[in-house]
């Protein structure tokens, strides 16, 4: 399969989509997809990343603005035109074809002869594991699969783009971990460019090269997972891509790159992140958070409310004068139980100033 040479990248210039008279569901939203990458549309339900994903498809037509895929300007194209493929979350399989007619059915309805067909198909089922699943029904194999033959479908007619709507949320979270694993293997092996949309944070940090948070039809921050977790732009940012605590501290100087802020009882420096004096919040990672019994030690005091073991981790909720912190420790040979006394540090990485 060729499909790494015909990689395209998506532009969104200046792109507005509005349903009736009132309703913004993409509101001047303007990025870049690059060629061979795969970028997640991320955020709750109804911020517009479906739409946005519909437009690429060509199933929904912007507004204003335009959407190139490549150089071609396919702003007024409709689907059937555009060289783009979707996996969507409902798998869409024809139940009465075998898996083998399935994944060669856009093939066979572009003119494509069958032999040619049959042969594209089976490679599609061999790079997605299911070799030899060619004559079995779509009732007589797991969701995951049934996933991947939906992916090998999509893969099958070598698409400039190909695009992922929610693909795996009707996934039990193990298959999710393994499907989201294979999809990304499969992307970056092949070279492909994929849109990938999902509201499911941990899957953004697992398979995008670049993430777009989108939040009330506009994008909030795009950047790579490491950029969106460790430096979110906002306080919504922080609080969707992974736990955090917000709190409220008070930013006392401003010099150079760096704040001194003051913390309940700490006093720190972090980057100012262009904040001035005054009130100002910082998000703090759950995994941030050191706590200790000894009670002569420097921190913030604090009561362990609850304590719950997960195996490979603890979870504290902590009550302190900074309001309750959720708190992730690795120890789980020496926990801590509720209504201890303890003291609260911070680890030099993970607490951000936020506006």
């Amino acid at each position: 399969m060729g499909t790494e040479s015909k990689a395209a990248s998506v532009t969104f210039d200046h792109v507005t989509k509005i349903y009736g008279e009132h309703v913004t569901a993409v509101d001047d939203v303007s990025f870049v997809a690059e060629a061979g990458k795969l970028v997640t549309l991320l955020g709750p339900s109804g911020c517009g990343k479906t739409t946005t994903l519909r437009m690429i498809a060509g199933l929904e037509m912007a507004n204003t603005g335009r959407i190139l895929i490549g150089d071609q300007d396919v702003t007024i194209l409709p689907a059937t035109d555009r060289d783009v493929s979707m996996v969507f979350q409902s798998y869409a399989l024809f139940p009465h074809m075998t898996v083998g007619e399935n994944v060669a059915y856009g093939l066979n309805v572009s003119g494509m002869a069958k032999d040619e067909s049959k042969s594209r198909a089976e490679d599609g089922l061999k790079l997605v594991g299911l070799s030899g699943y060619e004559a079995r029904l779509p009732s007589e194999l797991s969701g995951g699969q049934q996933q991947r033959v939906a992916v090998a479908r999509a893969l099958v007619l070598e698409p400039q783009v190909l695009l992922f709507d929610e693909p795996l949320s009707n996934l039990d979270a193990k298959l999710r971990r393994q499907v989201r694993e294979e999809i990304r293997d499969i992307q970056k092996n092949l070279g492909l460019t994929a849109v990938y949309v999902t509201h499911d944070q941990e899957e953004a940090l697992a398979v995008s090269d670049r993430i777009i948070v989108m939040n009330n039809a506009v994008i909030a921050q795009e950047g790579t997972p490491r950029d969106l977790y460790e430096e979110p732009a906002d306080l919504f940012v922080a609080d969707f891509i992974g736990d955090a605590n917000l709190v409220d501290v008070q930013i006392k100087s401003v010099s150079d790159e760096l704040a001194e802020v003051e913390m309940a009882s700490l006093r720190l420096s972090l980057p100012h992140r262009n904040l001035k004096m005054g009130a100002a919040h910082a998000a703090i990672r759950p995994e941030s958070l050191l706590v200790s019994t000894n009670q002569s030690s420097e921190g913030i005091s604090g009561t362990i409310n609850k304590a719950v073991y997960l195996g490979n981790h603890m979870e504290y909720v902590i009550t302190t004068d900074l309001g309750d912190l959720f708190v992730v420790a690795s120890d789980v040979v020496n926990t801590i139980a509720p209504r201890t006394g303890v003291k609260v540090t911070l680890a030099r990485h993970g607490v951000t100033l936020v506006a």
